[in-house]
């Protein structure tokens, strides 16, 4: 999802048109339904809507031809798109100059767009071409009209961010108003410029709550992105050194996750920030918000924390929970969810604060947590030789990589059960880098009994994980995934229980592919 973003949309043409020309439809144009919107061509199906973009491999605009082809209703483009458009029957729209125009134009005086009210160039099955002066402002500018006029008007908006854990958060903090609300949220992690305003296509009237996690990697990101949300209450989940490289200092980071909270409406104004007490950075920036604070965390000085942690293996994790009333009261009680790993406490503990702030009961709260669906972030699956993975691949921080192995750690099961880290490089710590992994080296010495890394920063993992007592032996370090996956197929046994963790772009991803137990058989009998 986030290397081919498409979501269902409930758009139309009018939407369309009202956005990105600035004038109301011409009554000839039925407001024609958009069942989705894609950013990659390949994802094209009839009814859809293709915004065409300059990526880092490839230019969308080349794909035009082929998505009239395939049956799109409308376009959104830029002028050197047009080449391709022409060899089309799309009708053009030009909205370079806020005045609506086609190719040919039918006449010099069509400044009122009065050519439009031919009924014939509204053919259904006809795609309609969008011209704009960028693509990525456009997508926005749709966005934000359907964000603000094609919504419920009680629409609640809760924006997540931080260092980690917001897809997370924000998948239960959605399961959570779904007890009651009709609640809508980002899939996948379409977080950025380009992608919640794509999510924001996939509102429509009857959602009274969605969730959002916004992303950054660089100062005024989160703010921008707020300007298309308009979220009430926002989550902060915490700040580390992810984009250290970009940002350059742990202080800027927290800058930009506090763009969030300075967005949100006073509390007069129903804005509510909820924030972790348990990090420093984020406890600081209730100073930065007119919004009502919340605080949670694993102290009781916040207004709701948990204590006597219990990890359960697969089976999940047991705490308590308890929630300081505004009458001074404590609410507790005890309760299990399937989460994996003492740290999903806080998780549990956001989207708690979310339905507490929002005015759920404690019933809907619980069912919300017990009710979620899989796992979240991190997959359970079968391995080769008998073994299990525990699938973590979609992103890597030190913190989240910690996380990962001291979830290893609780899932060491009986004593035949191996534990095996795959770790690959973390990237975008800046001046961080070494130390981070020289961290994870030190704790994975701590909890496996076997390592493999990844790409040239993993080796710094490999080193340190020696120098803190782990064998010569059980180290393997490598230098892509390929090798990687030569030497798991040679070293996975029955029980064996392997955490892969590591950025997409030394390719820990495809390693879980590999090492699936179909990926054992020949291939002819795959």
């Amino acid at each position: 999802m986030a290397d081919r973003p498409n979501v269902e949309t409930f758009i139309t043409q009018h939407t369309l048109w009202q956005a990105l020309t600035g004038i109301p439809p011409p009554p000839s144009l039925a407001p024609r339904p958009i069942t989705r919107a894609a950013l990659d061509n390949r994802d094209v199906e009839p009814g859809s809507l293709f915004i065409a973009f300059s990526g880092r491999q490839t230019d969308g605009h080349r794909f035009i031809r082929q998505a009239v082809t395939g049956g799109v209703e409308a376009i959104i483009c830029e002028e050197r798109g047009l080449e391709q458009l022409r060899e089309t029957d799309a009708l053009i729209i030009d909205c370079r100059q806020q005045v609506c125009a086609s190719e040919p134009r039918p006449a010099a005086s069509m400044l009122s767009c009065a050519w439009a009210t031919t009924r014939g160039l509204f053919a259904p099955g006809r795609a309609m071409a969008y011209i704009v002066p960028d693509s990525g402002t456009a997508l926005q500018a749709v966005g934000v009209f359907q964000r603000l006029h094609r919504t419920h008007p009680d629409l609640r908006v809760v924006g997540v961010t931080g260092s980690v854990g917001k897809t997370s958060t924000k998948e239960l903090a959605a399961s959570v108003l779904k007890q009651r609300y009709c609640t809508h949220h980002n899939t996948g992690n379409l977080n950025s410029e380009q992608g919640l305003p794509l999510t924001l296509l996939g509102l429509h009237a009857g959602h009274e709550r969605t969730v959002l996690e916004m992303g950054m990697y660089n100062l005024g990101e989160i703010r921008f992105l707020c300007s298309l949300a308009r979220p009430q209450i926002g989550v902060v989940t915490n700040v580390g050194p992810s984009h250290l490289e970009r940002l350059g200092t742990i202080d800027r980071i927290a800058e930009a996750k506090a763009e969030l909270v300075e967005a949100l409406p006073n509390a007069q104004d129903g804005g509510v920030a909820i924030l972790n007490w348990d990090d420093e950075w984020v406890r600081a920036m209730a100073t930065r918000t007119e919004a009502r604070v919340f605080f949670y965390g694993l102290t009781d000085k916040a207004d709701l924390w948990a204590d006597e942690i219990e990890s359960l293996g697969m089976e999940g994790i047991r705490f308590h929970f308890h929630h300081r009333q505004e009458n001074g009261q404590i609410h507790s009680l005890y309760l299990k969810v399937p989460l994996l790993g003492r740290h999903s406490v806080h998780t549990a503990l956001r989207a708690a604060a979310v339905g507490i702030v929002d005015d759920l009961t404690w019933q809907e709260i619980v069912t919300g947590l017990q009710r979620m669906q899989g796992q979240l972030r991190i997959m359970v699956t079968p391995g080769m030789n008998g073994s299990t993975v525990i699938d973590d691949t979609y992103n890597a921080s030190p913190s989240s990589t910690l996380a990962a192995l001291n979830l290893l750690n609780d899932l060491r099961g009986g004593q035949n059960r191996r534990r095996i880290a795959v770790l690959g490089d973390m990237r975008e710590l800046g001046h961080f880098t070494a130390e981070g992994h020289k961290q994870v080296g030190i704790r994975a010495a701590g909890v496996t009994d076997a390592l493999v890394t990844v790409g040239a920063l993993g080796r710094i993992i490999a080193d340190e994980a020696q120098r803190a007592g782990l064998s010569a032996e059980a180290v393997y370090a490598t230098d892509d995934f390929k090798m990687a996956v030569g030497i798991l197929k040679e070293l996975m046994q029955p029980q064996d229980l392997l955490l892969v963790k590591g950025s997409r772009e030394v390719g820990m991803d495809r390693i879980v592919a590999e090492i699936l137990p179909d990926r054992a058989l020949p291939a002819t009998q795959r």
